[in-house]
């Protein structure tokens, strides 16, 4: 399921109607949100939609998901993370999974700027990671604005995806991500040749060896390890004050599904968590045709509705 979704084919008419708008979340740092209005948007819900590792606004599940909030009646903004979605030269810093101040920023300029008066986080693998992340360092103060949060396949703790993806068995996957972030890191060192360096880049052939060699000195971190606990959702998720929502799959193959059974979320009462015994990692591609088929989709929609007063 996890190929499936990500190389089964689909067309979005709505995407002919996107607007590209620019958010500064620092000074000299501004992240692409892809949005796309309804008539007399203030008076209408906001789903602002976060991709995972590698990904961005055009991945399929975020223009699926996209698509069924349209029809619902939401606003969706599809947000590229810093560097993602072609930004490399937007910002002079790299992107990690617990980089939540984006995000704080995003909300308080819709908030503050475009006066939306209902906003739902949704977040996908790493997204998820951050969504839930955002919500557990908010926690009781998360403004009312902020109605809801979904997350799919979270990596709640990064250090057990980080070992589960350079394992013998997701070999496929841990080239295709570890030869994406080499050929991001390159890039910025072209861009910022001045911040950064390629030492030790060659050596690199596992996740846990980027993060040890790339994000964790780029961000203050002591290590890969250091960077994976306080980076890791799950140390926050007893926190979380607003509704949310948790999907994941038993046989997901790059997060392990032990930490879905921690108590610090299960005993949660804000949280709602839902497993499948198949599913993937974010694929859950459904065996009926029509509307069901990404099944996913629609769980995440109806959620947000079911948290919406508009």
């Amino acid at each position: 399921m996890t190929l499936a979704a990500t190389y089964w084919l689909r067309h979005f008419s709505f995407q002919s109607a996107t607007e590209d708008r620019y958010f500064e979340t620092e000074p000299g740092t501004r992240i692409l949100a892809r949005c796309n209005w309804q008539p007399e948007p203030q008076r209408r819900p906001t789903l602002v939609l976060v991709h995972g590792l590698e990904g961005s606004s055009e991945s399929g599940y975020m223009l699926g998901t996209a698509a069924r909030a349209l029809e619902a009646g939401f606003n969706v903004i599809r947000l590229n993370q810093r560097n993602c979605g072609g930004t490399d030269h937007l910002s002079p810093t790299l992107y990690n999974s617990g980089l939540t101040h984006d995000f704080h920023a995003v909300v308080r300029i819709l908030i503050e700027r475009y006066a939306l008066p209902e906003l739902f986080l949704a977040g996908f693998s790493m997204g998820g990671n951050l969504v839930l992340k955002t919500a557990g360092e908010m926690s009781a103060a998360a403004p009312p604005q902020l109605r809801a949060v979904c997350a799919v396949a979270p990596s709640l703790d990064l250090a057990a995806g980080a070992d589960a993806c350079d394992t013998r068995r997701n070999c496929i996957y841990r080239w295709h991500f570890v030869s994406k972030l080499k050929e991001r890191f390159r890039r910025k060192v072209m861009l910022f040749p001045q911040r950064y360096s390629l030492d030790g880049l060659d050596s690199v052939r596992t996740i846990r060896q980027f993060d040890d060699v790339v994000t964790a000195p780029a961000f203050g971190f002591r290590d890969s390890s250091d960077y994976y606990y306080r980076s890791s959702a799950l140390r926050v998720i007893e926190q979380v004050h607003v509704p949310a929502l948790v999907i994941a799959a038993e046989d997901d193959t790059l997060v392990p599904f032990h930490p879905f059974r921690d108590p610090a979320l299960t005993s949660n009462p804000h949280i709602t968590l839902i497993t499948t015994t198949h599913g993937g990692h974010c694929g859950f591609i459904s065996a009926s045709d029509g509307p069901e088929r990404f099944w996913v989709e629609p769980r995440l929609v109806e959620f947000c509705l079911q948290h919406s007063s508009l």
